[in-house]
């Protein structure tokens, strides 16, 4: 075995407290980064207009949140339970709407949802604005998602009424999308009829 010519270093022998100081020094590193994300992009001048604003001082405006929100959806007196919500800028104006998926709050089996949009002038309570799905119709939301400006779902449903509530036998991919004043409905490829 050679030996080093050089002298030993007091720096090469690593101790616990060598150890944790790194650690310590990539958490900072790694939390300085989470923070200092860049800002998504979008192709709508008017959100590129309200982000500039936000920069030189002004906060951006918060989702409205659905707690304390009287949904449009009949429950018999058993509340309602918000099972998924996401925010996003629907309209393309700068200021972010929440989209909610709510049922009733049954002890058991599977109510029908709504997907309901929520928008909040400043200063005013959130209000609904738009019904994606009404409850009427007696559909199951799941692989809900809000993103570049497009509410999408999966809704589940019944052909028939002889079909039991807890095992839905209909499958669609539905999409809404904000177009001149309403939200358009359309259906995506993967629909199913999950009976086959």
């Amino acid at each position: 075995m050679q030996t080093s010519a050089l002298p030993d270093l007091a720096h090469t022998d690593t101790r616990p407290v060598h150890w944790l100081a790194t650690a310590a020094a990539m958490a900072a590193v790694v939390a300085g980064a989470g923070l200092l994300q860049p800002e998504a992009a979008t192709a709508t001048a008017s959100a590129s207009e309200h982000r500039t604003g936000a920069s030189h001082g002004a906060a951006p405006a918060a989702a409205p949140d659905p707690a304390g929100v009287d949904f449009p959806l009949d429950c018999s007196g058993a509340g309602q339970s918000v099972t998924h919500r996401a925010p996003g800028d629907l309209d393309g104006d700068g200021r972010p709407e929440t989209v909610a998926v709510v049922r009733c709050d049954a002890g058991s089996g599977t109510p029908p949802s709504g997907v309901y949009v929520l928008t909040r002038t400043s200063g005013a309570a959130p209000r609904v604005v738009a019904t994606l799905v009404d409850p009427a119709e007696k559909l199951t939301v799941t692989d809900f998602a809000v993103r570049d400006g497009r509410v999408s779902a999966t809704l589940l449903g019944y052909s028939s009424a002889a079909v039991p509530r807890c095992c839905p036998d209909e499958e669609e991919s539905a999409v809404w999308q904000w177009k001149g004043n309403a939200f358009v409905r359309s259906a995506s490829a993967g629909d199913a009829d999950l009976s086959a």
